[in-house]
This record gives C-alpha cells, structure tokens and sequence, in this order.
C-alpha cells in the first residue's frame, strides 16, 4: 500500500500541529477537539515506553521496535522518525482511513520532522500550525517545571528544540504561545477558516458527528 494509492481513493484533509516540547502543543490540540467535533485525533505509534498517565491506543499506541520496522517494512506507515536515540514514532495509514471514513478531518500532534514529512505528503490539503514559546529562555523554563524529565533528557530536548525552532518558517501559519487563552482563540480561528473553506469543497465534513 502506497501513500499515492491510498491518496488517490478516499483521503481527505489533514490538519498538522507540530512544536518543540514545552511549547504548549498538546494543551492546543486538546482545546482543538473539544471545540470542533469534526476533528479526529491521529493516534500515533511509538515504541518508547509508556508513561503513567498515558492510555494505549488513545495517547500513543505503544508498541516495540520489532513490531514497529515490521510496519515500516511493510510500507504501512505514512510517516516515521527517530525522534531520540532508540525511541520511533510514527503514522499507520489505517489510523488515518479509519478516521476519513467517518467524514472527520484528521489532526496531528507530531514531532517537527513527521510534520515536515506530513506537509510535502498532503500539500493543499493540509493546514500546517508551527506552535512557538515566547523565547527560548520561557521554553526551557517550562520543560523544568515539568516532572518527567531528568538533567539528561532535559538536555535533549533544549537541544532538540533549538534546532526544531529553525524550522519555524517552514510551516503555513507560525503561533507564538505567550498567553493561553490567546493562543487557544488564534488556534481555533486558523482551523475554524481552514474548516469554513472545506464545507465549500470537500463534501464529506462530518458536522455533527
């Protein structure tokens, strides 16, 4: 199964959000699915370990790296990257088909490279949001104030996310998350736009679903 094979059948539109780790990404994507009932969550694959507060197949579906490159292998996944050393990620094309056919437009919270992957894949049909902190210094402050991460993983994800922020540019829309009430409104403006232009040309938009 091919991405052009599948593409040419019954795909729809995508919306992608994508951010370095601590930018306010997830509190976003959230606020987007409890504001728009057409939107379907992408549950991605991953084959890092689980974390406590997380549920298999609604957070991420946790599998192993035996059973992940057997997927890619396969050519079962739209996208995939090794986020961090050991730890992949990645899309199953029966999420997405599995989504599309209920008429609901599938969202993405991703790692930058899956988004950058996403975007060439989907052109037109995707609306792209690159989530920013304030500064560099506010990002880094947020990801100490978290509790899951330690001296060494804090470090890799400053490292990661400098380098992640370069790509910024490469998205449609760029959203700076300084304030959350804010962002949640700009948020809900881009898609509710993006949403408006596809009732006009993609008949299949759930809106009551």
């Amino acid at each position: 199964m091919s991405f052009e094979s599948v593409h040419s059948s019954n795909m729809g539109p995508v919306i992608i959000i994508t951010a370095p780790s601590g930018s306010g990404k997830t509190t976003l994507v959230k606020h987007l699915l409890e504001t728009f009932p057409q939107l379907s969550f992408s549950v991605s694959v991953t084959t890092r370990k689980q974390r406590p507060t997380e549920i298999d197949a609604k957070d991420y579906h946790f599998i192993s790296v035996e059973q992940f490159f057997s997927f890619r292998d396969q050519g079962l996944l739209v996208e995939w990257e090794e986020v961090y050393p050991g730890q992949f990620y990645g899309t199953l094309y029966a999420e997405l088909i599995k989504i599309w056919e209920r008429g609901h437009i599938v969202l993405f919270d991703v790692d930058v490279q899956g988004a950058i992957e996403l975007k060439n894949k989907f052109k037109q049909d995707a609306l792209t949001i690159f989530i920013k902190a304030p500064s560099m210094e506010i990002l880094i402050e947020r990801l100490k104030n978290r509790s899951t991460e330690t001296k060494e993983s804090l470090q890799k994800r400053i490292l990661k996310a400098e380098l992640e922020t370069s790509y910024a540019s490469t998205f449609e829309h760029i959203l700076v998350n300084d304030n959350l009430t804010d962002a949640k409104k700009q948020v809900s403006d881009l898609v509710n736009h993006f949403l408006t232009q596809l009732n006009s040309t993609w008949k299949h938009v759930a809106t009551n679903q």
